[in-house]
């Protein structure tokens, strides 16, 4: 299956389409005088897509060379007469959505008007076992998950000996700062719903032997903005779970290093720089709860000077206190924001739907 477009003038070939003015061509340049009446046809066979020039006047010319009979890939430019007809073969890649030092997620149409989030790994993440373990246990926990707000695993396979993972795709990018209070509040408490199924969800974790058993309650460990998404109607879906970890599991897979951090440190607790191995539910609730006060305040709970070290920084520096950015945040909602972000003894929220509960009231 292909598209073939030229301005506002686009079809889709499943079989054979001939180009070229007569009224009976499957696309129809009607205004070029240079293009035959039947200029050439293009055929899509189960393996290749190729064009056949039919003795044309002017040829038929593809990415600027005279062909008779060429192969077609996605993205050639087909030249007759003056038009030039691009070719779109699916799927195909529409362009690059996002791209890490371990990955690249690319959109691409899979079908005509259907899209997907397409992640793989980058060339450096592909020889590092570490990031081949993290990609591979990501497949493993989404295709695990069902849930209205956690963004859906659409499938797996493989190119050119290359894992790919394809996502649903949402449109509506990732969340914004500086909401209405209501807004981030409604946002939060999504995240929330989907973080009370999965810190509860059966998941499967493969041991350091080989084996796989199955885990229950999985942490994701990097709630941060980039991974909290929005569809088209402004529905919340959390995306990527490759630091995710069954915590009832924690330390028998064999995975996760001692003494190794992960995450994005502005929207990362104390607890989980100290005991990252070993994170708990805890972990995810504070990450949300500082994504919230970032949405209303547009800033991280933490200040992070330029020159500083910013793990130091959150080991030795509290949360400010979100009215201390902006005094006009209500007083109980900024209690409740402050209380979950409160990293001394005193107990903060033990579930992901008693802090929603709190944000609620």
């Amino acid at each position: 299956m292909i598209r073939l477009s030229c301005g506002d003038l686009s079809t889709v070939v499943t079989g054979a389409c001939t180009i070229g003015r007569a009224p009976d061509c499957g696309f129809r340049i009607a205004a070029d005088h240079k293009v035959s009446r039947r200029h050439c046809r293009v055929d899509v066979g189960p393996v290749s897509v190729t064009v056949h020039d039919l003795g044309s006047r002017n040829g038929t010319f593809v990415n600027g060379t005279a062909h008779d009979t060429v192969e077609l890939h996605d993205g050639d430019e087909l030249r007759i007469g003056d038009t030039t007809v691009r070719v779109s073969l699916f799927p195909h890649v529409v362009g690059e959505l996002g791209r890490g030092a371990q990955g690249v997620v690319e959109l691409v149409e899979r079908t005509p008007g259907e899209f997907a989030a397409v992640k793989t790994l980058t060339e450096q993440g592909r020889v590092d076992p570490d990031a081949r373990d993290a990609f591979q246990r990501e497949l493993d926990c989404t295709k695990a998950l069902r849930h209205r707000h956690i963004v859906s695993c659409l499938g797996s396979d493989t190119e050119n000996g290359v894992l790919r993972i394809h996502y649903e795709y949402c449109a509506g990018g990732h969340i914004r700062s500086r909401l209405p209070v209501e807004q981030a509040v409604s946002l939060a408490e999504q995240a929330l719903d989907a973080l009370a199924y999965a810190h509860e969800a059966d998941v499967p974790v493969r041991l350091a032997d080989g084996s796989t058993t199955i885990g229950r309650g999985l942490v994701h460990r990097d709630i941060k903005p980039p991974n909290l998404l929005l569809t088209t109607d402004g529905r919340l879906k959390i995306a990527d779970f490759g630091l995710a970890k069954a915590f009832d599991q924690a330390g028998l897979s064999g995975r996760t290093r001692t003494g190794a951090v992960g995450g994005t440190v502005a929207f990362m607790p104390r607890r989980q720089v100290f005991d990252y191995k070993y994170a708990r539910p805890e972990v995810d609730l504070w990450a949300v709860t500082a994504c919230l006060y970032w949405m209303i305040t547009g800033l991280p709970p933490r200040e992070f000077p330029p020159d500083t070290d910013p793990v130091a920084v959150v080991l030795r520096q509290p949360p400010i206190p979100i009215r201390d950015r902006l005094p006009t945040v209500p007083t109980a909602l900024a209690d409740v924001i402050d209380a979950a972000l409160d990293e001394t003894d005193r107990a903060g929220p033990e579930s992901a739907a008693e802090l929603a509960a709190a944000l609620r009231r």
